[in-house]
């Protein structure tokens, strides 16, 4: 291969230095284009990473005009749904940072748009890049617990609130649920096979995000802090999920799948304020039999990588555009955890269980 693919990233924020580390320890890869609608950040974005000869942009449109073969999409929630169906129209390819977007139809729009247009819709949970994340897909999906009815899932931060873009609904669309719950979605979603969710009954609090005791913008804080839903699926599964960025305890507990053979509980890695989500990695995984009257507890040994999670989901990608492969992360499949947020909003704001319904695509 000697035509280097021509990648641009849309959006300068923290997000986007991690795609730009990653397309430059790639060969054959070129970072050649930067926008952000804020006048100089994309110039200085240019400069900070090294991506010398790249062009910088105000508008992620002159961006695609410019000439790109694909882009990751690193702006605020908001932006995710219009910047992917105009690169998607002009024919690049789309990496998305999570969540995909901000409404379940957006998603439902993005996802049509990548079929009709044949370019990939990817979607970055790097989490599912590592290896225990794998093996805990292989052992649920091996059929080792038999049928699973019930799941629970989620994560708690002590005291891991953000501020500016992620506080603001008119950028983020939600809080804590597509912050840091997306991850725990995807984890549980993608173990089972991603079966299709039907209803959710769910509750949403900003208790301590508009609190000046424990947030310094509690005036500008418009998003749930923390938030706990059931959620009916496909194939008889119940799903109880719940997040948090912020609460008086050290973690709201493992993620358990419950099947008529066996039990697999895994708890998340790390300890502290900011720790006890998804994005930080697994700590332990136990498989549970009780079986003629005992009880057996085995321990999966945990794998203690060495790989760089995020840059894997942008060599994934990358492979994908350049070898003509499916998305590695398809927008089709996270429409589902995209429905199910959606329906958290939906459900908390009306007090009532909502149905959730998606389209043939």
């Amino acid at each position: 291969m000697t035509d280097k693919l021509k990648i641009g990233i849309i959006g300068s924020g923290g997000i986007a230095r991690g795609h730009a580390r990653a397309y430059k320890n790639l060969e054959h890869v070129e970072v050649v284009a930067v926008a952000d609608i804020v006048p100089g950040r994309a110039e200085s974005f240019i400069k900070a990473q090294g991506l010398d000869g790249a062009r910088a942009f105000t508008d992620h449109r002159e961006l695609l005009e410019f000439g790109v073969d694909a882009v990751s999409i690193c702006t605020p929630n908001v932006a995710h749904h219009e910047t992917s169906i105009d690169a998607l129209n002009a024919g690049v390819h789309v990496l998305v940072e999570k969540p995909m977007a901000v409404t379940l139809e957006q998603a439902i729009d993005m996802v049509r748009t990548a079929k009709r247009t044949g370019r990939l819709l990817s979607v970055g949970f790097q989490p599912r890049y590592d290896p225990n994340m794998q093996m805990i897909k292989e052992i649920v999906r091996s059929g080792q617990l038999g049928t699973v009815y019930y799941v629970e899932t989620g994560g708690g931060r002590r005291r891991g609130m953000p501020g500016g873009t992620f506080i603001r609904k008119d950028l983020a669309g939600a809080g804590a649920m597509a912050d840091i719950g997306c991850y725990s979605l995807d984890m549980a979603l993608n173990a089972l096979g991603y079966p299709k969710p039907l209803s959710v009954s769910a509750s949403t609090y900003n208790y301590f995000g508009t609190s000046p005791k424990y947030h310094p913008e509690a005036d500008r804080f418009e998003v749930e802090d923390f938030g706990v839903a059931l959620v009916r699926l496909e194939g008889g599964i119940t799903l109880l999920f719940k997040i948090s960025w912020a609460m008086h305890m050290d973690s709201l507990g493992a993620t358990m799948f419950l099947g008529t053979d066996a039990g697999l509980k895994v708890t998340p890695a790390g300890s502290g304020p900011w720790s006890g989500v998804w994005d930080g990695g697994v700590g332990s995984i136990t498989l549970y039999h009780d079986l003629f009257g005992q009880h057996t507890e085995t321990p999966i040994p945990v794998k203690r990588h060495q790989i760089d999670i995020f840059a894997e989901k942008v060599y994934d990608f990358v492979r994908a555009v350049q070898e003509g492969g499916p998305a590695p992360i398809p927008g089709d499949e996270i429409l589902y955890n995209q429905a199910i947020i959606d329906g958290v909003l939906r459900s908390a704001e009306s007090g009532r269980e909502v149905e959730i319904e998606i389209p043939e695509i």
